[in-house]
């Protein structure tokens, strides 16, 4: 077993931080045959006022090199039995414990102020992160906010590590306006048991290891593709050369009943990644909200950019389509995975705009995951906004469910 890879997640829901602490601590400690080389902790918005006792608490336990973490509005976990738990609003800890032979982890820790220009060179982008661009790493990020630069950030590293696979999730707090906090421990640099406010704490992991990602944005399309003929910035001003708010209401009107209904409120357009595919599918778009309307120009605004030539589609979220979406993506990574080593470990970054709230009960998501992709731990956490690829790039997301799944690079 030396030479293999070895992950264990452990979930606590006891209400005092010294118990959750010592029981996550040694429950992923014995489940694995060798020292801990990487760890990921996850800490429910409940213990908000105790946030600065957390990593204190896990250095007198845990004797790990390189740790991060956020805080979350809930958080994911693997319990004793081997279930994987979605725990919302209560108090909880999710500790993530890694053995990594061959596996070089290299930490963190940026905010906005500090991002390079977006016309810098790649250069700018690998001195402020410290990491080379070979080998290809793979990056992990826990982000603050939309304060934090993340989508610049996201860009940079896109730009200057072409080839990387990017995940995460952005910090959530319990409620609108709640506190968040990152966490970072470095014991052979210079982030030595640090708790931030603000920024994006991430490792780079070069070497053997793979991460891969599936990134569910749990829509579905409806009406057909349309192209943009005109628009300014965010804002569409014409689809085929028709105004924008006529075609999307006779769009709504050819919708059945149920459809009308959810349309009021889960309406969001997909902006299609490729420019070239002719029929497009359910997945090959980036889903974005649509933030307004203007009813005398006609004129639609959405959460992004938009230019001439762009192709889009209107998309419906509710919890079928959101389920739709992830099981189709999951049977899709089973499907190509098949002839290479299995995977050993999962990291789950879900919105909080699903779980129970959307399907109307618990661990929708990780049991879906469980069933194509089975017996790993995995840990993670209700997001404020989930980070993954699209169509080769990485964005910063809203309503998706984003997962990291590890596997080493050879048999």
């Amino acid at each position: 077993m030396a030479d293999q890879m070895q992950w264990a997640n452990a979930l606590s829901t006891r209400h005092s931080l010294e118990a959750a602490v010592t029981d996550v601590v040694e429950r992923a400690v014995s489940s694995l045959t060798a020292p801990a080389d990487l760890g990921l902790v996850f800490i429910s918005s409940a213990f908000t006022s105790e946030y600065s006792r957390l990593l204190p608490l896990l250095a007198e336990k845990l004797s790990v090199p390189v740790l991060i973490g956020c805080s979350g509005g809930g958080v994911i976990g693997t319990t004793v039995n081997g279930e994987i738990q979605e725990l919302e609003a209560e108090p909880a800890i999710s500790l993530t414990l890694a053995y990594l032979p061959g596996v070089k982890v290299q930490v963190f820790h940026v905010v906005a102020e500090e991002l390079p220009d977006l016309d810098s060179s790649p250069d700018a982008w690998v001195d402020l992160i410290g990491v080379p661009t070979s080998p290809t790493p793979q990056f992990i990020l826990l982000s603050s906010s939309f304060a934090s630069g993340i989508n610049d950030l996201l860009q940079g590293l896109d730009f200057a590590y072409p080839g990387s696979v990017i995940v995460g999730g952005q910090a959530s707090g319990g409620g609108m306006g709640g506190r968040v906090a990152l966490f970072c421990n470095d014991t052979e640099g210079e982030e030595c048991q640090s708790l931030y406010r603000e920024g994006t704490v991430g490792i780079a992991l070069t070497g053997n290891i793979v991460l891969e990602t599936i990134v569910a944005q749990g829509c579905r399309p409806i009406g057909k593709p349309l192209q943009v003929t005109k628009a300014d910035r965010n804002i569409i001003l014409e689809l085929d050369e028709k105004v924008p708010l006529v075609v999307l209401r006779d769009l709504i009107a050819s919708l059945s009943e149920h459809e009308r209904i959810l349309a009021q409120h889960s309406l969001f357009v997909g902006v299609a990644m490729d420019e070239f595919k002719l029929a497009l599918q359910q997945g090959d778009f980036l889903i974005r909200g649509i933030l307004g309307v203007d009813p005398t120009a006609g004129a639609i605004a959405i959460g992004d950019r938009v230019r001439p030539g762009q192709r889009l589609q209107f998309h419906l979220r509710d919890a079928q389509a959101s389920a739709e979406d992830l099981e189709l993506l999951l049977q899709s990574y089973q499907t190509q995975r098949e002839s290479e080593p299995s995977a050993v470990a999962a990291l789950m970054f879900a919105c909080l705009g699903r779980g129970e709230g959307l399907y109307g009960k618990p661990n929708f998501d990780s049991e879906l995951f469980r069933r194509y992709v089975s017996d790993i731990p995995v840990g993670g956490f209700f997001c404020g906004g989930e980070i993954g690829p699209v169509g080769g790039r990485t964005f910063l997301h809203a309503y998706t469910c984003a997962f990291g799944i590890c596997r080493q690079n050879q048999l």
